[in-house]
C-alpha cells in the first residue's frame, strides 16, 4: 500500500514546524504512524531536535533543498518505512526554497507511482512578511528577489495557509485574503492556526482528498531564485551553556532574540526567521522563535526550566553577510549569558549563503 507524502510549503518563519507537528498528533489520534522528514541547507536544525523531542520520528536531509537532494529524500523516506512502516510521511521543505512541483511532487508521482501517494500541495502564508509583500511595499523587507521566491512559492500552491489567525485583527484577515485572491484567483485559501489548532479540521480534510493536484508548474527564473536565495545569511550554530546556579532558560531564550532583533534592524538586515531550542540534560526543552525584524520574539514552546547545563541549537536566517551574521550570533549569546552568569562555550558554527539550485530532476509539463 502506497505511503502518503504531505509535504507542507512556506517561506522561512511561516510556521510549518509547529503545523507539521499539530498535524502528527492529529493522524495519531486517528491511529496512524507518522514519519517526518525535515530539509536545511545546514544540518543541526532546530525542528529536527524539536520534532525528535516529541516523539516523532525524524529523518532529515542536509546541505540542499529536496529538489537537489532528491534521491536522499527518497532514501530517507525509505529508513522511516525500513524502521517503522509509516502511513503519512509529513515533509517539510527549506524554506527558501521553490518550484517544488516540478522537481519533488512530480518526480515523485511519476517514478515511483504505487510507492507514494501524493497530497495536494499547500503552501503557509507568512503574514508578516507576505502582507507587506503583496502590498509591494518594499518588499516585505527583503529585496525584490527574495520576494520573488515568496511569490513563487505562493503560485505553485493547491492551496494557501493563511496561518497565525490568533495574531491577526479580522481586517488583516480579510486584507490578507482579498490580495490573496486577487493575485491567486484560482487558489483556494484556508485560515488556519497552527498555534492554537483552529481552522486545522478543514485543513487535514482538504490535505485528505484524492485528484488531480501538484500540476502547477512554474514559469520560473532560475537566476532571479537563485540571487534571491543568495541574499540571506544562513546561521546553523550549537553551545554548551552550564552556571553554578540554576539559570532561566526561557527568560534567557528570550533575552538573545530580543537583543538579535534590535542588532539585526540597526545593521539593516531583515530577519527572515531566528530559531533557537535549549534542553536540558533530561532532553526537556524550550524553543524561541523571531519571524521578522519587526516582531516580538515569542516562546513557541516554553519550558519552565531553571537547569545548570543546556545545550543550545541557533538557526538564523538574516538578510546579511553570514561572517556578520556569526559574530553578532556570537556575541549577543556571549553576553546575555555572561550576564545572568552563564558560561557559554560554542561547538558548532556553520555560516553560508545558500548555492545556485540544481534539481536532480525538472519535469516542463505535468505528468500525472
Amino acid at each position: 500500500m502506497p505511503v502518503r507524502f504531505i509535504m507542507i510549503g512556506g517561506f522561512l518563519g511561516a510556521g510549518k514546524t509547529t503545523t507539521i507537528s499539530r498535524l502528527a498528533r492529529e493522524y495519531q489520534h486517528q491511529g496512524k504512524r507518522i514519519g517526518v522528514v525535515t530539509n536545511d541547507q545546514a544540518s543541526n536544525l532546530v525542528d529536527t531536535n524539536t520534532l525528535r523531542a516529541q516523539g516523532l520520528q525524524v529523518e532529515e536531509v542536509p546541505g540542499a533543498c529536496f529538489c537537489c537532494r532528491f534521491d536522499e529524500l527518497v532514501a530517507r523516506v525509505g529508513a522511516l518505512q525500513a524502521a517503522q512502516r509509516p502511513d503519512i510521511i509529513l515533509a517539510e521543505p527549506v524554506g527558501s526554497c521553490t518550484d517544488l512541483v516540478a522537481t519533488v511532487i512530480q518526480p515523485l508521482q511519476d517514478l515511483y507511482a504505487g510507492q507514494f501517494e501524493v497530497a495536494p500541495y499547500t503552501v503557509l502564508f507568512k503574514p508578516s512578511h507576505g502582507l507587506r509583500i503583496l502590498r509591494n511595499q518594499m518588499a516585505g523587507g527583503f529585496s525584490p528577489k527574495a520576494a520573488y521566491i515568496f511569490k513563487k512559492q505562493l503560485e505553485e500552491a493547491d492551496a494557501i495557509a493563511l496561518n497565525r489567525i490568533d495574531e491577526l485583527s479580522s481586517l488583516e484577515i480579510a486584507d490578507i485574503a482579498a490580495l490573496v485572491a486577487h493575485q491567486f484567483p484560482n487558489t483556494p485559501l484556508l485560515r488556519i492556526s497552527a498555534t492554537t489548532g483552529a481552522g486545522f479540521k478543514g485543513l487535514v480534510e482538504w490535505l485528505d482528498q484524492r485528484g488531480a493536484f501538484g500540476r502547477k508548474i512554474l514559469d520560473i527564473d532560475y537566476d532571479t531564485y537563485a540571487e534571491g536565495e543568495a541574499e540571506l545569511g544562513w546561521l546553523n550554530a550549537t553551545a554548551h551553556l552550564h552556571s553554578p546556579r540554576p539559570f532561566d532558560l526561557d527568560g534567557l531564550l528570550l533575552r538573545i532574540l530580543e537583543e538579535l532583533a534590535i542588532h539585526c534592524r540597526t545593521l539593516g538586515g531583515e530577519v527572515a526567521h531566528l530559531k533557537l531550542i535549549g534542553m536540558d540534560e533530561a532532553l526537556a526543552f524550550a524553543v524561541g522563535n523571531l519571524v521578522s525584524s519587526s516582531s516580538r520574539p515569542t516562546l513557541s514552546l516554553p519550558s519552565g526550566l531553571k537547569p545548570l547545563r543546556a545545550e543550545l541549537i541557533i538557526n538564523a536566517r538574516v538578510a546579511m553577510e553570514p561572517a556578520l551574521l556569526e559574530a553578532e550570533v556570537k556575541r549577543v549569546v556571549q553576553r546575555e549569558c555572561d550576564q545572568l552568569g552563564v558560561a557559554a562555550h560554542f561547538r558548532t558554527s556553520q555560516s553560508l549563503r545558500p548555492g545556485r539550485p540544481v534539481p536532480t530532476h525538472r519535469y516542463a509539463v505535468a505528468k500525472s
